[in-house]
């Protein structure tokens, strides 16, 4: 049992089970999934900008007609577009970190 352990802890500690190996993207793809990367996340971030607007507008309408649910549906547009924004942009720049990671 002692030899069996000794050879497993020098193994690992020599080479480890993985070799060393550093994954790359092609470089014909690096632009193309960039450009896709930067026009979805800001595709995204403006779309929760217009959410947020609309959001904005119908809390004005509820209030000024007295609609109750239409302001309180206005609020809650504002709340899951700023959700949504600090979402895409915490997520689009977590991917642009991965994948340039891998330069």
């Amino acid at each position: 049992m002692s030899q069996l352990l000794h050879h497993a802890v020098t193994y690992l500690a020599a080479d480890g089970p993985v070799p060393d190996f550093k994954p790359t993207v092609p470089d014909k793809l690096k632009d193309p999934t960039s450009k896709i990367l930067g026009w979805a996340a800001g595709l995204g971030l403006a779309l929760a900008v217009l959410g947020g607007l609309t959001g904005w507008g119908c809390v004005a309408v509820g209030h000024n007609s007295e609609r109750a649910g239409l302001a309180a549906r206005g609020k809650q547009a504002i709340l899951w577009s700023l959700i949504a924004g600090l979402g895409i942009s915490v997520t689009s720049g977590l991917v642009m970190m991965f994948y340039n990671m891998g330069k």
